[in-house]
């Protein structure tokens, strides 16, 4: 089955700037993550959102993608087969293969199947809380993951005994066979169907994995999560992957973070965000409040006559930089809070202030009660 389009799946344009696209991951995240979101098929939602994610995010794997979609640009011709070497698994042979079929030519160079190939990747999603996002944390996880077969030691043969060679391939993991056409010699290489491609033959298969070196097992991994993490972004944790096969490398390990919202604290990037209520009387005749901040209560002067979305900076109380030195901002917007209950005493100190004031609030702002009148008139 074709993939979707990592633009569609996040439901943006394929000109959106990073930040609709953080926006569009962020939002569907939450949506269809498997903490939040029990319903049948939100895991493999969840995993393809994450996945258009990452690809998006990095400019270069963005640029590939836009030119190639998701054809592996290293892949042979527009991602048929696996590179020239391995263009013959679909009926060509190898590129040296092509050349033979018109030059008659005799290449004899053949991939080992026997030779070392590291393992493939592993991903694991991890919930975070907003402080433990902010500040970092260490964890210890566990993932399922081949390993080898500690009964054969990866061999896949009963012990004792060993794999042979195979006797149809010669050991070479392909079968050749070649043919004279008005073009010239046509070689065609094809993977061993006896051996499926390895050059061996096990008759006496181990008993523990069944012959194929390898068992599921579930390790427990150590992780260190850097301060400042966010979400959507992943940790790459070096050979943790899928061990390697013919004494290859392992793959990796990569660790996306889904952060939960905070009640109070919005975040974009380095900087946190939050609303602060005041009272009218605060607002008018200033004071000194205190505000909750990640890093403990600070105190903030709010000056007289300040009107309620007037926004405050308190420096360093953000997020530390994940790569870099210094930490973002705290950005306080106060909102002037109208009673809803008043007693009969407070209504008539209102009452007295408006007297004393000497002007109905619309004389006080005369100005803005024009332009209201002139646009309601349509002038």
């Amino acid at each position: 089955m074709s993939k979707r389009d990592y633009y569609e799946i996040l439901g943006v344009e394929k000109g959106a700037s990073k930040d609709e696209i953080k926006r569009a991951y962020r939002k569907l995240s939450k949506k269809y993550h498997p903490d939040i979101n029990k319903e049948p098929g939100a895991d493999e939602k969840f995993k393809e959102i994450a996945e258009a994610y990452e690809v998006l995010s990095d400019d270069n794997k963005r640029a590939q993608y836009d030119q190639f979609g998701h054809t592996d640009p290293n892949q042979g011709f527009g991602g048929f087969g696996g590179g020239f070497s391995d263009f013959g698994e679909g009926g060509f042979g190898g590129f040296e293969d092509i050349l033979n079929s018109f030059f008659g030519g005799g290449s004899t160079r053949r991939r080992n199947p026997n030779a070392p190939r590291q393992g493939a990747d592993l991903q694991y999603t991890m919930t975070l809380e907003f402080q433990e996002a902010v500040f970092g944390k260490e964890t210890d996880i566990e993932i399922p993951r081949e390993e080898d077969c500690g009964t054969c030691h990866g061999s896949g043969a009963k012990p004792g005994t060993k794999p042979e060679e195979c006797p149809y391939c010669h050991g070479t993991g392909q079968i050749t066979a070649e043919q004279n056409t008005a073009f010239g010699r046509i070689v065609n290489r094809r993977a061993c169907h006896h051996c499926q491609g390895t050059g061996k033959i096990i008759k006496d298969k181990c008993t523990t994995c069944g012959g194929t070196g390898k068992v599921k097992k579930r390790k427990k991994i150590h992780v260190r999560i850097p301060a400042g993490i966010d979400d959507g972004q992943q940790l790459r944790i070096a050979g943790q992957g899928e061990p390697g096969i013919n004494g290859g490398p392992a793959g990796d390990l990569y660790v996306v973070f889904y952060v939960k919202p905070h009640e109070f604290f919005q975040r974009d990037g380095e900087d946190i965000y939050c609303d602060m209520p005041i009272t009218f009387v605060q607002a008018a005749l200033g004071d000194e409040i205190e505000v909750p901040t990640l890093h403990g209560k600070v105190k903030l002067k709010i000056p007289a006559g300040t009107q309620s979305n007037t926004k405050f900076r308190l420096r360093g109380k953000g997020v530390k930089h994940l790569r870099g030195n210094g930490i973002g901002d705290q950005h306080v917007t106060v909102k002037v809070v109208t009673p809803t209950k008043l007693t009969e005493k407070q209504k008539q100190i209102l009452r007295e202030f408006a007297e004393i004031s000497g002007q109905t609030l619309e004389e006080q702002d005369e100005t803005f009660f024009e332009k209201v009148k002139r646009v309601l008139k349509g002038d």
